[in-house]
């Protein structure tokens, strides 16, 4: 384990490639000072949404063409490995198990969940499976059908959940011994409240949805009971600032603080980011403040690894915007001035190094 006073962390912002972007921009961590530096970018079509392996030497990232996956150097730069075709429309989110062997792929377009393999040089394999959500949503805007917006596993790699914004409800998959997805339950949401997000606390026995169209969270407990994923809703909290028009705001991030005892959320409209407090015990959520951006649409955000900065991306202003968050009294205080990207998407600060 590295000396922590030595660790240098770097972040990776995916962006929408139509405009000026060119791909992930990569920026330096100045974690004590709570800033990012932009150091460089490597092209890729439309990243817009990444993660990094269990094991921290690769990482992945949704394009146009499907999925790449990136070989992470010891300094923190990026060389491609190779690229696949999922079969499928471009999608929006993804993610991978805990053991190294399968990479989840989230379809907003066209409702689709990817499995695929992936190899131990950290290459990508073939398509296992992929299954269409069905069914139909209630608002008209979302056009009446499946959007599948987050795929995540379990903390205990024993379940993938699918979150379905299209129509509200959060499919839970099994993983076959032949590589296939098996639906084990259905959370079913309140309808129209447009499911975006699922996040665990650090623990795992406590589960976040992040609703994008009534801007709430809900927190369940999660067990596996005997071989079945047991979901019990225990909590709705709104994610927003007081006296906002509701209608026009849309929650849109949401990540924990290093130590699982703060969870903070981003809500595009509103333009604010919320924090709240984790009951240790009962995963409860006490909300501390929503307060402005200074950005427009705080598509994700992203907490230092020491827990006292926090990061915005923004996506329609093109900027990323860092702050000091004062825990005892509940402020957060802008750092500097934002960063300059077109359509940022999403953001992963990680150390340096495996």
């Amino acid at each position: 384990m590295a000396n922590k006073d030595k660790e240098k962390y770097v972040a990776y912002v995916g962006t929408y490639t139509q405009g000026t972007s060119l791909g992930i921009y990569i920026y330096d961590v100045d974690v004590e000072e709570g800033t990012l530096t932009e150091r460089k970018y490597v092209p890729i079509s439309n990243s817009s949404y990444l993660c990094r392996s269990a094991n921290g030497k690769y990482l992945y990232s949704i394009e146009d063409e499907g999925v790449a996956v990136f070989a992470i150097k010891d300094d923190g730069d990026l060389e491609m490995i190779n690229q696949i075709k999922i079969n499928a429309m471009r999608g929006c989110y993804i993610s991978c198990d805990q053991t190294g062997r399968y990479l989840f792929v989230a379809g907003y377009h066209d409702g689709k969940v990817t499995l695929i393999h992936t190899h131990h040089d950290g290459s990508l394999g073939s398509v296992m499976d992929g299954v269409f959500h069905k069914g139909l949503g209630s608002v008209a805007e979302r056009n009446f059908r499946p959007h599948v917006n987050c795929v995540k596993m379990t903390p205990d790699n024993k379940y993938l959940c699918a979150v379905d914004n299209g129509i509200d409800q959060v499919k839970i998959y099994s993983i076959t011994k032949a590589d296939k997805l098996h639906l084990e339950d259905i959370i079913r949401c309140e309808r129209e409240s447009g499911p975006r997000m699922i996040h665990f606390g650090k623990d795992g026995r406590f589960a976040y949805i992040l609703f994008e169209l009534n801007n709430t969270i809900e927190v369940y407990s999660y067990e596996d009971r005997d071989g079945s994923p047991e979901f019990e809703k225990l909590q709705t909290i709104s994610t927003t600032s007081d006296n906002v028009d509701k209608i026009h705001d849309a929650a849109s991030g949401i990540t924990l603080s290093p130590d699982g005892k703060f969870l903070f959320t981003s809500t595009a409209g509103d333009d604010t980011i919320a924090m709240f407090e984790i009951n240790q015990e009962t995963g409860l959520l006490t909300k501390r403040f929503a307060l402005p951006c200074s950005g427009v649409y705080p598509k994700d955000i992203a907490v230092f690894p020491d827990g006292k900065h926090i990061a915005a991306v923004n996506h329609e202003s093109g900027t990323i915007t860092t702050f000091t968050i004062d825990y005892d009294k509940n402020i957060i205080v802008q750092k500097g001035r934002p960063c300059t990207v077109d359509t940022p998407n999403c953001i992963l600060i990680t150390r340096m190094g495996v």
